[in-house]
């Protein structure tokens, strides 16, 4: 039992050593934007004041006070990715064929309708809420409970931007605040940090769905739904997280960019 703890421990102080390795201090003040990576394009020569982005993400003026602790907590996710998430999302991938994932994430992506009603309906969105509850109906109806989309068969409810309560307190003028590397979850800030808990609050599968596991203490209990949510977005979202880091020169500035840029692109839909 020593040696295996010892195993462990040696494995997550090279994760961690190999974590601190690849990043570099800034040498300068960060900016960046929101989502989907955006690679700088080339410019001409005659631009002196031009500088090579290295392919990483386009910099805006982010606000980030907690950048000392925040590279602290980046490098512990990081490590904790390699460590524990990218195994169990290996194993998840391997164990279940894609056709049932993908059944699965159709499942949990309509059961979150309350989530992007509630907020296209205080963007005052009311004809996507609209669509939104058509898309639940048809999916929830002709689709299994989900499990099979559907909707997609149907022009007027095809690729329906989603909304969240992020985005919502964005339109109402809310700015970012302090940029926050939130532990496990990654990036984020003082405003998606608070739409994040309301959009936990607003999905029915957070809602107290419970499994006793067969033990005798009353507290051997277990969430299935959203052990189950958080599984099976598992692939997803490291593969957010490479795609925004795995080139970068600077990893903490690249995806602290990529969100910020992904947070504003998703704004303005």
């Amino acid at each position: 039992m020593k040696i295996i703890i010892l195993r462990l421990m040696l494995s997550g102080a090279v994760a961690l050593a190999a974590a601190c390795s690849t990043l570099k201090s800034p040498t300068a003040e960060a900016t960046v934007k929101t989502e989907a990576p955006q690679v700088t394009q080339g410019k001409t020569a005659a631009a002196p004041a031009a500088t090579d982005e290295l392919d990483d993400y386009a910099e805006v003026a982010a606000f980030d006070p907690l950048e000392p602790l925040n590279r602290i907590m980046f490098k512990m996710n990081d490590c904790f990715y390699l460590v524990v998430f990218r195994p169990v999302s290996k194993g998840y991938q391997c164990v279940l064929p894609k056709p049932v994932r993908k059944g699965i994430d159709n499942a949990f992506d309509n059961v979150k309708y309350p989530v992007r009603f509630v907020n296209c309906t205080l963007q005052g969105k009311f004809k996507r809420a609209g669509q939104e509850t058509g898309k639940f109906l048809v999916n929830s109806l002709g689709g299994l409970g989900g499990i099979f989309r559907v909707s997609d068969k149907v022009p007027d409810l095809v690729n329906i931007p989603s909304e969240d309560l992020g985005q919502t307190l964005a339109k109402w003028g809310v700015g970012h605040g302090p940029f926050i590397v939130l532990p496990l979850l990654g990036p984020s800030s003082a405003r998606e940090t608070v739409g994040l808990a309301g959009d936990y609050v607003l999905n029915p599968v957070n809602w107290g769905f419970f499994w006793h596991g067969g033990g005798k203490s009353e507290h051997d209990w277990t969430m299935i739904p959203p052990a189950a949510n958080t599984l099976r977005s598992l692939p997803g979202q490291l593969d957010i997280y490479d795609a925004a880091t795995k080139e970068a020169v600077d990893p903490y500035i690249s995806a602290r960019s990529a969100f910020i840029q992904n947070r504003a692109e998703a704004t303005r839909e």
